[in-house]
């Protein structure tokens, strides 16, 4: 057998060696190289399919110092871990570790923990704290407050007089008291002096025929209890929540569609008194003659990212379309945390595509080849946001709160 591939290969020796020697053959070798980089360059940038790279850009910044760096990690905590960022204790970090990094750039930001001197009456405790409102400062420094409390942040007049560390957050407190509300007993809390401010600041409406113990001038004391009473009338009482306020503010430095908690906000409660019309004995009709906040519900307050970056592949596929481009960014997000740009991509519940159709068969009636057709599914599956939710900004709304479209 050697020697009879000796005996084929022998005679074409010499056509090597002369074409190896032959002043043109790296000429002619490169070029045929490049002709076929520029062809699949050519074939890649015109076929309609979309190819997620695992190497992401992170904007990054830390104390104010930006910078552009290159990760395939898969969570902000990993690519901390990855640059060896430590956080401290009180540090913050946007958004939180746990996130996923799923935009091709994708913004992280660390802010370092600063000291505060917390004043809570006459104790005053110094720490450290990155938060961004007056209310979390305090909690980070470990002080408990209450939904009534006043917190303010407010510069030293003199640093060395005041023996204040950085910046001062003072605490007002406001006093606990309790109102006996037609025999219902209702904590509450209060910056009231006196049983009048008291029923005015709860919008208690007294009637003639209420009586209040003790008297309207009494100064407030913690603890005090407070008497409103009616004679002749069949009550009832009950409790229900106060909706949690929610403040969003649009913020540059952080993703698209991210969010970050920068104020734990909590629902209130309130406490519904009922005067009852009785026939024979039975409720014929109620009529609300007293309505108390019991708990004050705190704001929460919510930075929402609003850095906009969509690669060219993917702007082309959705301006073909048919979405506009104010649009672009909500479609962007959606496809992103469904599929990450997969176009074959599909899950155990028979969901399929970029935007995860369920089940995949009605992508596959509309787009036969869905598996590298992106441009189809894009259309199918902006007809459906426009017509389940009016725009991708809509459904963009509806993945918000839910997590699925």
């Amino acid at each position: 057998m050697e020697q009879k591939l000796r005996q084929v290969t022998e005679p074409y020796k010499p056509y090597v060696r002369r074409f190896k020697n032959h002043p043109y053959a790296i000429p002619v070798t490169t070029f045929l190289v490049l002709f076929f980089l520029v062809l699949a360059t050519f074939v890649g940038v015109n076929a309609t399919t979309v190819e997620p790279s695992d190497v992401h850009v992170i904007e990054f910044s830390l104390e104010g110092k930006k910078q552009s760096l290159p990760t395939r990690t898969a969570t902000v905590g990993e690519f901390l871990q990855s640059i060896d960022v430590k956080l401290q204790e009180n540090d913050i970090v946007e958004p939180t570790a746990e996130t996923r990094i799923d935009d091709e750039k994708f913004h992280v930001n660390v802010y370092r923990a600063r000291p505060v001197t917390v004043i809570d009456g006459g104790q005053r405790i110094f720490a450290y704290s990155a938060a961004t409102t007056p209310r979390s400062v305090a909690q980070q420094a470990g002080v408990t407050v209450y939904p009534e409390d006043t917190i303010e942040t407010k510069l030293p007049d003199n640093f060395l007089r005041e023996g204040v560390l950085g910046e001062k957050v003072v605490i007002e407190r406001s006093t606990p008291a309790n109102i006996n509300l037609y025999g219902v007993h209702v904590p509450i809390r209060t910056h009231a002096r006196t049983v009048d401010a008291l029923l005015k600041e709860k919008q208690v409406r007294l009637e003639p025929n209420d009586t209040v113990q003790p008297s309207l001038e009494t100064p407030i004391t913690p603890e005090l209890q407070v008497f409103v009473t009616r004679a002749g009338t069949q009550l009832a009482t009950v409790e229900e929540e106060v909706p949690m306020p929610v403040e969003t503010i649009e913020d540059a430095s952080l993703s698209f569609g991210v969010q970050a908690i920068r104020q734990k906000g909590s629902p209130g409660r309130r406490v519904v008194t009922y005067q009852l019309d009785l026939q024979n004995g039975k409720e014929v009709a109620r009529r609300k003659i007293q309505e108390v906040l019991s708990v004050a519900p705190v704001k929460q307050v919510v930075a929402r990212g609003k850095a906009v970056y969509i690669p060219g592949d993917k702007s082309s596929i959705m301006t073909a379309a048919g979405i506009a481009s104010g649009q672009q960014p909500y479609a962007d997000f959606i496809i992103s945390h469904e599929s990450g740009w997969r176009t074959n991509a599909t899950n155990g519940s028979g969901c399929a595509g970029l935007g995860q159709a369920c089940p995949g068969s009605k992508l596959a009636a509309v787009c036969p080849a869905w598996q590298v057709d992106a441009v189809c599914q894009m259309r199918f599956f902006s007809n459906y946001a426009n017509g389940k939710y009016g725009s991708w900004q809509g459904a963009y709304a509806a993945w918000q709160r839910q997590h699925w479209w």
